[in-house]
């Protein structure tokens, strides 16, 4: 096996030249499944190298800026990126989707019917985003204060998980949204293979109780709540990776401070929740740490959730969030690179030797013309030549792996179909004879 893998490998090698046109030509094909701790798609094993782009609807909404959107995934196809995460939700303040609980922003609908027909045509997969947990667009707390102002005595924002009330208001946004006419596309977004996923919530986090049992009853209801509308597309809880109670050998592992209520563990192996993900975050969660125990958490960070992921939880593993921003002190490039290059070799080790890590999600893609979305972790490709550099060389082999397992799958189920058809063809030619004494 291990002389077939080379083999295959310095095949594909010969057609690395010919890797983005390639990339391109597929396009995004039917719907992504699950097998065990593989993504699937047309019936072959599934990798992605991707970006986040929250912006994405918000940027939309207004028909003169859509071609940033454009812009944006043009220049992730030329280097190799086929999946990005971006939000679903905004939530009351200015420009929002969601006006009031089941009131909504036709404007704002329109602008993220078109990212998923952009991504369509590009050949990209969207994982969508359902609520935050923080402020921005809206998040938890403003779905706690819709229910206030409808005579509900909350307390907290971790109510957003507790009350049946704020709860209902969450449901009817999943089933709008999964309802959704694509008014460019004419396809409901339940029936639209380019999105890969659902996601519940952007970093779930509940400090009120971090026990686990709030968040961990919520992901069971909302995901089951998610599958009885749609069962064509994978679900994800939106997790960043801490261990919770049900692994105390693992909470060590967590950065100091960051019992915050989820459980990588217990919410991953929800029936409902079909595939990990994992943020990784160094230089905010080990902030005091130099650059080297920065590196060192990471790495251990990421072996031991891709362990977890193929032995305890038995589903893939996507890292969804991951970056260095330039507003660190001290930052280069070079140094960004060196943290992408450490994630990417963890996802690419674990990906050929057929393991649970499919791929990694960096934050953040913009293009030319945003200075206003600027946060640090921003990377734009044709100014980060070393960075767009790096990326690329990992959407290649990511997609050399690919090939060579899609390969090796044909060629097992071409002997399993030609071993059926010789059985066939030996009860054909001996039926009716006597067999034996």
């Amino acid at each position: 096996m291990n002389h077939l893998i080379v083999a295959l490998f310095l095949v594909l090698l010969v057609q690395e030249k010919c890797f983005l046109v390639q990339v391109k030509a597929s396009g995004n094909g039917g719907f992504i499944t699950t097998r065990g701790t593989h993504f699937i798609l047309n019936n072959n094993p599934y990798f992605a190298n991707g970006f986040n782009a929250y912006w994405l609807m918000y940027v939309a909404s207004d028909p003169s800026q859509r071609s940033k959107v454009s812009a944006a995934f043009q220049e992730a196809t030329s280097h190799g990126l086929t999946v990005s995460r971006t939000w679903a939700f905004s939530d009351g303040g200015y420009r929002p989707l969601q006006f009031a609980p089941g009131s909504y922003n036709e404007q704002m609908f329109k602008g993220l019917d078109f990212v998923i027909a952009e991504a369509r045509r590009y050949g990209i997969k969207l994982i969508l985003s359902l609520a935050n947990n923080y402020e921005s667009f809206g998040g938890k707390k403003q779905y706690v204060n819709w229910a206030k102002s409808r005579g509900q005595y909350l307390t907290s924002d971790d109510d957003f998980f507790r009350n049946s009330v704020v709860k209902g208001f969450y449901k009817n946004h999943i089933r709008t949204v999964l309802n959704r006419y694509n008014t460019f596309t004419g396809i409901l977004y339940k029936n639209d293979p380019t999105i890969m996923a659902w996601e519940l919530m952007n970093e779930p986090r509940c400090t009120s109780d971090p026990s686990g049992r709030t968040i961990q009853a919520w992901i069971m209801e909302m995901a089951s709540y998610v599958k009885s509308i749609d069962r064509n597309h994978l679900l994800e809880a939106g997790l960043e990776g801490f261990y919770g109670q049900t692994t105390p050998q693992r909470t060590h592992l967590n950065p100091a401070g960051y019992n915050i209520g989820t459980d990588f563990i217990a919410n991953n192996l929800v029936p409902g929740i079909d595939f990990a993900t994992l943020h990784s975050y160094p230089d905010i969660w080990l902030s005091s740490s130099n650059e080297q125990d920065q590196l060192a958490f990471m790495n251990t960070w990421l072996d031991t959730h891709i362990q977890d992921a193929q032995y305890m939880l038995r589903k893939p593993l996507l890292v969804t969030e991951f970056g260095k921003s330039w507003k660190d002190s001290g930052f280069s490039p070079y140094k960004r690179d060196v943290l992408f290059n450490n994630v990417y070799f963890k996802i690419y080790s674990s990906a050929k030797h057929g393991g649970p890590a499919a791929g990694g999600l960096f934050w953040q893609l913009l293009t030319e013309g945003m200075d206003s979305f600027r946060d640090g972790y921003d990377i734009i490709l044709s100014q980060s030549p070393t960075t767009a550099n790096v990326i690329a060389q990992e959407s290649r082999k990511l997609h050399l792996i690919q090939k060579i397992f899609a390969r090796m799958w044909n060629m097992d189920r071409w002997r399993r179909a030609r071993a059926a058809r010789r059985g066939d063809q030996w009860h054909g030619r001996n039926r009716g004879r006597h067999i034996g004494n």
